[in-house]
């Protein structure tokens, strides 16, 4: 497990975006060994987007051969929503770039089988290879897409029911209007990002302080999510400094000490 610490939210992001790059690269995707990326919704990942996009742009990173599978979607919604994470990848990122809409893969959440659609989005990731770089956010309760506290660790893609207190919380999604909020939602399991190669989990705002404490200075707990990803063998977790305010001097003093090997990673092979 790594923490590693930067000054700011688009410190953050940019780090994010370098370390996405610099593993693209590396791989060396082609038509026949695509790379495969697990991504997020929601503010926390924008810069990191806009970050790539802006690679895209200058012609140092390409998306042709790289297949993507988002984290999550409400149930219910139009896939054209403002709201529907279709909208969100498509408005924030993929259209912006030279990706195949036929490697982006996000969960249908008005299929007529909803399990059917989960059980195949599983299969879709074996028949690609696994997920060779998963990126996550987490809420201020610690919990990774929509696995909520109280989660298995073990779970896989599925329907799942909201929280009161996160429909709440998307009601300013939907003009403040609870009748409008999904209750619903379809997402990958933590068993499911586990299983990826590595994983990055971006933690920005002192408001998420006290999960990225639960994330990495307690042990493992359903009820915190995110704590999961102390056991994957490559995981990173990246934060400002805001977020480190829950956290022990002497954590925040040992992994800062690590900084100088942390960029080290985002330096091109030789």
């Amino acid at each position: 497990m790594r923490l590693v610490i930067q000054d700011t939210y688009d410190d953050v992001s940019l780090w994010a975006a370098k370390y996405v790059k610099r593993r693209i690269i590396d791989f060396s995707p082609g038509p026949d060994n695509f790379f495969t990326l697990g991504l997020p919704t929601g503010s926390t990942p924008i810069g990191m987007y806009k970050k790539l996009v802006e690679f895209y742009k200058d012609g140092s990173l390409s998306f042709k051969y790289v297949k993507t599978f988002n984290m999550d979607e409400y149930v219910a919604i139009p896939r054209d929503h403002p709201e529907s994470y279709h909208s969100f990848m498509w408005n924030n990122f993929f259209k912006h770039i030279d990706i195949d809409p036929q490697n982006a893969h996000i969960l249908d959440g008005n299929a007529k089988d909803l399990i059917g659609e989960c059980n195949a989005f599983e299969e879709k990731i074996k028949n690609a290879g696994g997920i060779r770089l998963f990126i996550g956010g987490i809420g201020p309760d610690g919990h990774i897409a929509f696995n909520e506290p109280g989660s298995s660790l073990v779970s896989r893609t599925r329907v799942k029911s909201l929280a009161q207190e996160t429909i709440l919380a998307n009601a300013r999604f939907f003009d403040n209007d609870l009748s409008q909020v999904p209750t619903q939602a379809l997402t990958v399991g933590v068993g499911t990002v586990m299983d990826a190669d590595e994983v990055m989990i971006l933690i920005t705002g002192a408001h998420k302080a006290f999960a990225l404490h639960k994330a990495i200075e307690e042990g493992v707990n359903h009820m915190w999510t995110v704590s999961a990803f102390q056991q994957h063998p490559r995981t990173i977790f990246l934060c400002d400094e805001p977020a480190t305010n829950e956290l022990r001097v002497r954590t925040v003093k040992y992994f800062k000490g690590l900084m100088e090997l942390h960029n080290k990673m985002l330096e091109e092979a030789v």
